[in-house]
């Protein structure tokens, strides 16, 4: 009987995890510990339930504890599922722009790359630029000087770029924050502070913010949050909200390492934006479920981070997860999207 009671309780116990770890921004979670890793890394969480599944059905075998071993595996099977669903609705594909979008003159082809303290080279990072004829460029953990490199060579190559840039100390590279923009866009000016933490910016690794100099064009800013590990989660979550309000006007763009999930921006959204008033691009796309991080890891395993979004003044017309480039020397995979204007 106290064998029976115990299996009970411990199904009733993984019920109730499954639950929470499958939709935690249902129960308020999904920005603490635990619940935030879990849903940024989905696909290994379906690999897990499925294995676990597969161990409790070993015990269906005994018909002593057959019913136990059953309703453990279904409910890990169900987890599983579940995650693997969200996954697939939010896609794996993507989609490319084509080459009347491409042409389209109010179109803008963001890239946005971690680049790891710059292990890619300015040669490397220029030259995905000009193949992917992108308008900005946000390059979280590059400094200004690879910044100037990139734009030497892209105005080499017949696409100059103004270079904007941040930096919070000259000690780490993952402390500066590189954006580059056609100056097809207009004259651009940075608007956020060079202090840690709001009203004036993120708080450990810095956001570059820029705006149009005479008001005529997007918002643009190159985002980097930190990564939610334990001691920074109140930094984390602090990160987020205040680059939600950065979107909170009517004409922007913003790229980068977010390191959070389309899962962990549930709450900040307003006027149906995901973070803001901005929408995710690679779920518009089709391409939500790939992961962008780490680059050791298949995509579906890895946790898609690093992000596109856009006000809904622009429309998504393409969005992709360059996976081609997982030896670069980056644990973050780039990602490039095209926007043109709604309407």
């Amino acid at each position: 009987m106290l064998l029976r009671i115990l299996g009970w309780a411990v199904f009733v116990a993984t019920v109730v995890a499954a639950a929470v770890l499958a939709w935690p921004q249902a129960w308020g979670l999904h920005n603490q510990w635990v619940a935030a890793h879990v849903v940024a890394l989905r696909g290994i969480a379906a690999a897990g339930g499925i294995l676990f599944a597969l161990v409790f059905a070993l015990f269906a075998i005994p018909k002593r504890t057959r019913r136990f071993g059953v309703a453990m595996a279904t409910v890990l099977a169900v987890f599983a599922a579940a995650n693997v669903g969200v996954l697939a609705s939010r896609g794996f594909a993507g989609s490319d722009a084509s080459a009347e979008t491409s042409a389209d003159p109010t179109s803008v082809t963001v890239l946005a790359w971690n680049t790891l303290g710059e292990e890619p080279s300015a040669a490397m990072i220029a030259q995905l630029a000009l193949d992917e004829g992108a308008d900005v460029i946000a390059l979280p953990e590059t400094t200004e000087e690879l910044g100037e490199e990139i734009a030497v060579l892209m105005r080499d190559g017949g696409r100059p770029m103004w270079v904007h840039w941040q930096s919070f100390d000259q000690i780490s590279k993952a402390r500066s924050t590189t954006l580059l923009i056609s100056p097809d866009l207009g004259d651009y000016d940075v608007v956020s502070a060079e202090a840690t933490g709001p009203p004036g910016n993120t708080n450990t690794l810095p956001t570059v913010v820029a705006d149009p100099v005479d008001g005529d064009g997007p918002r643009i800013i190159a985002v980097h949050a930190v990564a939610p590990i334990r001691w920074e989660l109140r930094n984390w979550r602090s990160d987020l909200d205040w680059i939600a309000d950065q979107c909170a006007g009517d004409d922007v763009i913003m790229a980068g390492d977010f390191n959070a999930t389309v899962d962990h921006f549930a709450g900040r959204g307003v006027d149906g934006g995901d973070l803001g008033r901005c929408r995710d691009g690679a779920v518009a796309a089709g391409a939500g479920g790939i992961g962008t991080w780490p680059t050791d890891l298949p995509e579906f395993f890895g946790a898609p981070i690093d992000h596109v979004l856009a006000t809904p003044d622009w429309k998504v017309a393409s969005f992709r997860v360059l996976g081609e480039l997982d030896d670069s020397g980056s644990d973050h995979r780039p990602v490039v999207s095209t926007l043109v204007r709604a309407g």
